[in-house]
């Protein structure tokens, strides 16, 4: 019997990449930041893409990690590959942090950390407003679109409260709102060879 595997193959959906979209990833793209990665795009234009995978969280919290948070125990996730040393953020603030750059709806990333940090001292920024990464996702200008050619990433919409509040299962979560063909990658094992 032959395995139909056609359905591992990206049709298009119409769906390209911009600033406020995210990528899902295929099944079984390799390596341990992108296996089963929802990557939230802040940013897509012709120099190049740059993204955070919002369903890997780091065993972890912040303050953990970086001492300016003391006592600020919320989750820290893995954003990505690239520059791992440093955090980065994304919040619901807008332009009350001086420098933040806009991506969709109420969803800003970046901006002045020390204002950041003053409104969550003072309890006027909650973690439900801001997240927290270890790193980014990052792209050349045409590096994303030949992954996109090789089928390793889904292109689709997500709602700013979606992404303030993705969590482990988010990559389930996505492929079931995505439907159709896709569905199947819901429940097919990450390892087939065990199953």
């Amino acid at each position: 019997m032959k395995l139909n595997l056609d359905i591992f193959k990206i049709k298009t959906n119409n769906v390209v990449p911009k600033k406020g979209r995210i990528l899902i990833a295929e099944p079984f793209l390799p390596g341990s930041y992108f296996n089963r990665a929802i990557v939230f795009l802040v940013e897509h234009n012709n120099e190049g893409s740059v993204g955070f995978i919002l369903n890997k969280p780091v065993d972890f919290p912040v303050d953990e990690f970086y001492n300016e948070f003391p006592n600020y125990n919320h989750k820290i996730y893995m954003g990505g590959p690239v520059n791992i040393e440093s955090v980065y953020y994304m919040h619901t603030l807008g332009e009350s942090i001086p420098g933040s750059i806009h991506v969709i709806d109420d969803i800003y990333w970046g901006g002045d950390i020390d204002y950041i940090q003053e409104m969550i001292k003072s309890g006027a920024a909650g973690s439900n407003q801001v997240r927290f990464f270890l790193g980014y996702s990052g792209w050349d200008s045409d590096q994303l679109q030949e992954e996109l050619d090789e089928d390793s990433w889904l292109v689709s919409d997500i709602d700013a409260e979606m992404v303030m509040r993705a969590g482990e299962r988010m990559w389930k979560e996505m492929v079931k709102q995505v439907g159709g063909r896709y569905i199947l990658w819901e429940n097919y094992p990450e390892n087939p060879s065990m199953n």
